[in-house]
């Protein structure tokens, strides 16, 4: 890697774990705002819940930067650079949210950026269809949390639903490119090791 290449990753960290990031587009808005304030107990199980899903981005950050920089081939980096770009919205999306919901992201981002900066590091190294393969089935588990926070958020909480509605959209179409891109499918061990480091990480990242 030349050292502009390496300024370039370098400030893509910075700016994630900084929360020094600009969305592309706009943030996604309910059709109609409801009338009912939320109680101090929603709003602090939203905040939580948003928080779990801003640690997701980060991790999605690390996960195709890392896989991104290990790839083989032009057209799966440039697909990997195009879901990464869409994550940086939802990471904005998250971020934002949180200030309003008067919260903060969660304290450990630095750890969980760099476990996963590791883990798609071993995901590339191991090939392009290995790796899209795990970013197939991380975006499958993705996918599950955000259906589940749809249903646990309050329904008062309109501004958040619609967040998460649409980042669970485009989840959904980054699981599709990899498959379409080739992606193998991942042995069930490996698989059930990400859930529970994800069901680790959603605990702690609610609270912290």
């Amino acid at each position: 890697m030349g050292i502009d290449q390496f300024i370039i990753e370098g400030d893509k960290v910075f700016r994630t774990l900084s929360g020094i990031v600009a969305s592309r587009r706009p943030t996604p808005e309910p059709a109609a705002l409801s009338a009912n304030e939320l109680t101090e107990a929603q709003r602090k199980h939203a905040a939580g819940l948003m928080r779990v899903n801003h640690v997701g981005e980060v991790c999605a950050q690390a996960l195709y930067q890392a896989q991104r920089l290990t790839s083989r081939q032009t057209n799966i980096k440039e697909q990997l650079t195009k879901a990464a770009t869409e994550e940086e919205d939802h990471l904005y999306w998250c971020a934002q949210r949180l200030e309003e919901l008067g919260s903060r992201p969660s304290l450990l981002n630095p750890l969980w950026y760099t476990g996963s900066f590791v883990m798609g590091l071993a995901a590339g190294l191991a090939g392009d269809k290995w790796s899209l393969g795990f970013v197939a089935e991380t975006e499958r588990q993705v996918e599950k949390h955000l259906e589940e926070h749809l249903e646990s958020l309050p329904t008062e909480d309109d501004a958040s639903r619609a967040i998460v509605e649409q980042m669970r959209l485009e989840e959904i179409a980054h699981g599709n490119m990899a498959r379409n891109a080739g992606a193998h499918e991942l042995p069930e061990a490996i698989k059930k090791a990400m859930e529970i480091t994800s069901k680790i990480m959603t605990k702690t990242a609610y609270h912290v």
